[in-house]
Order: C-alpha cells, then structure tokens, then sequence
C-alpha cells in the first residue's frame, strides 16, 4: 500500500529520484532547489548510493555524465545559474546519449536576479540552451506529488530513450507543502537500461536505428567503447562523413518524434464546451485552475490545457483546441515564452494573449480572470 507523508516539492522530487533508481548525485547548493542535495546527501548513502559536493555547476554535470556511463542512474539539480553553466556538458550528453537527470528550480533571472523568488523564465533555456540542433524532453509538475511521479518519469525517459530529461520545476512548486501518496515500490513501473545481447566484439554503442536507442553497456564490464563530443558513427569513433551525420540525425530525432504517444503528457479541464481556454504549466497552473472554477461560477466557458511534458510540447492538443475556442490566454512567470509556441500553432484561428509578470510574485487567479474578461 502507498503511504502518505507532508512534504515540499523539493523533498517530494529528490524520494521519486530514489524510488527510481537514483543512486548517484552530484550538485553544487543553490536556491531554490538546496533541499534536494541536502535530502539526498542523506538518503543516498542509506540506499547504498553515493552523493558528491562538486566544485561546481560544470563540475556536477561531468560527474553524472561519468557517473552514468558507469552504470548507475545519476541526477543534479539546480537553478538558473548554475543551468546556464551546465548547457556545455548537457550537450555532450545529447550528443553521446547520455542517460541522465536535471533537475532545474528556476528562479528569477537573468544572472544572480531574485534568488529566493519563483520565475518561469527557463522554458526556452530547457528547449534551447545548448548549441545545436537536437532532440530534449523537459517534463514540468504542479504538485509536490507530481515533483514525485515526474522525478520518476523523468529517470524512466531518460533511460528508456538514452538522453538527458529535465525535471524543469520552479520555486512555486519547489517550496509548497502538501500531501504526496508514496506508492509501494512495487506499484511503480520503473525502466531499467538495456545492456548488451551480443559478444563485445559485435556491439556498436550507438547504432542508428530509426526510432531505436542501442543498449548501453557499462564501463568495466568487459565492453570497450568511445564516446565522444564529437560528429561520431556507429562505433563512437569521430566522423565527417556527410551521409554517416546524417544517419546519426535521423536516429537522434527519430528516437523521440517517433514516440510521442509514449512521451507526451498533458492534462484537459472543462474545455469540452469553452470558448475560452488557458494553457498553464508548472506552480501557475495552480492559479489558472482555480481561475477556471472562479470563471464557470459567474457563468464564462472557460477551460484549461496544461501541458505536463513541456518538450517536445503537446502541439497536437494545443492545435485541436485552437479550431475551437475564440481565444486563448496563457499566464507565466515570464515576459512571453510558451504564449509564443501557443501562437505559432494557433495560426491565428484563436486570438492568444499573455498574463506575464517577472517580478518574483505568483500570477494570482484574480489576475488571471481579469484578462479573461477583458
């Protein structure tokens, strides 16, 4: 049976890294996201897992990555900042297929900004941070109960698909407490990494195989491969042929458009008969819940649409409820980033508007419902 406990966001997600599997950290303290590293630095010893105090943001991104390839699932977190100094590394992950975990409370920004405040300003970050074209999936809760599930789901993905996943929280959901159900280890479905079928001798570490991640041998275990940051085939070793580049493109996005229907996740309310809609994620969506209960109760159609995998992003839903609804209006601790994605896939079939605000605060129903009516 599951148990219940009175946990933060923060506590709720660093329980689903265990519950998952997670047995190496390594992180440098930074608010908001502190308390996970504290939490972890004390159940993972307990759980027979190792938990490192880097020098550093850079530092604890080469050590996960190490860390994975040695065969145990592996996390950090952070905010802002220290997000913005792991792009390299997180890029090298990408590009070796990597399994690995992020977890990124975000803050107000840019730079130091407001340390201790909520912001949603790291949409575009998770999506776009590192050079490069590629494939990420970014999964973002609204509950300390989903920190939880998500944290886990985040571990699940990133091993099933061999690629780093971003648990993109912010500080709304990373400090409020709440009731969080801890299922049995035997309710959770829990992925474990593929290893090998075949003789070291006949193992390509990263065949490209449409819509298909190769196993994933672990160091020392008599299976000798390289990885590298660089354009590679099929055996790691660094190439610039043309059609090779290409096959390596074509596998890497492949092995995420492919499976969508596995990946993507979002959640619908009253939308069946609105005519108006918001689309919401993460501690805002909370607000825009309740904005929707304060609109039906003076009588205004309206619904939510709160995209849950924030990459890749749920572009068929957000499409199908644009041929329905009039308008669509999209509150974030932000200036406008999400809204941007919401207009481009609306293709002016719904007049889209923003609530934004970038100054610590969360965006409050009333807020919400004034634009709304407006």
């Amino acid at each position: 049976m599951s148990k219940a406990s009175f946990m933060h966001g923060n506590e709720a997600a660093a329980e689903g890294a265990i519950a998952a599997g997670c047995r190496f950290y390594a992180g440098y303290p930074i608010t908001p996201s502190s308390e996970i590293a504290e939490i972890l630095s004390g159940r993972l010893p307990e759980m027979g897992g190792v938990f490192i105090q880097m020098e550093d943001e850079i530092a604890s991104m080469a050590a996960i990555i190490g860390a994975s390839l040695g065969g145990l699932k592996s996390a950090t977190a952070t905010s802002g900042p220290g997000f913005s100094l792991m792009q390299e590394n997180l890029g090298f992950a990408v590009m070796s297929e990597i399994p690995c975990v992020i977890i990124n409370v975000q803050r107000v920004g840019p730079s130091t900004g407001l340390p201790t405040k909520a912001a949603q300003g790291d949409v575009m970050q998770a999506r776009w941070g590192t050079h490069g074209d590629h494939p990420i999936i970014a999964l973002t809760p609204s509950s300390a109960q989903e920190a939880f599930m998500l944290a886990v789901r985040a571990f699940n993905l990133s091993e099933q698909f061999r690629t780093p996943v971003i648990l993109l929280m912010d500080a709304v959901v990373a400090q409020l407490k709440e009731k969080v159900e801890i299922p049995d280890p035997g309710e959770l479905t829990i992925v474990h990494r593929l290893t090998p079928p075949v003789p070291p001798r006949e193992y390509k570490p990263f065949a490209f195989k449409r819509g298909e991640v190769a196993p994933l041998a672990v160091f020392g275990h008599g299976y000798r491969y390289h990885v590298t940051g660089l354009m590679h085939n099929e055996y790691g070793y660094p190439t610039e042929d043309p059609e090779v580049v290409s096959q390596w493109w074509e596998h890497m996005t492949t092995k995420i458009n492919d499976h969508l229907d596995e990946i993507l996740q979002w959640e619908e309310a009253q939308l069946d008969d609105a005519e108006i809609a918001l689309v919401a994620y993460g501690g805002t969506a909370r607000a825009a819940a309740h904005a929707v209960t304060l609109a039906r109760a003076q009588g205004l159609k309206l619904g939510l649409l709160r995209p849950i995998t924030l990459w890749p992003f749920p572009e068929a839903a957000v499409r199908r409820m644009a041929e329905r609804v009039q308008r669509i209006v999209v509150p974030e601790m932000n200036l406008g980033q999400i809204r941007y994605e919401v207009e481009r896939l609306s293709a002016g079939k719904a007049a889209v508007e923003g609530v934004n605000r970038a100054d610590g605060l969360q965006i409050t129903p009333e807020q919400i419902l004034e634009k709304v009516m407006g």
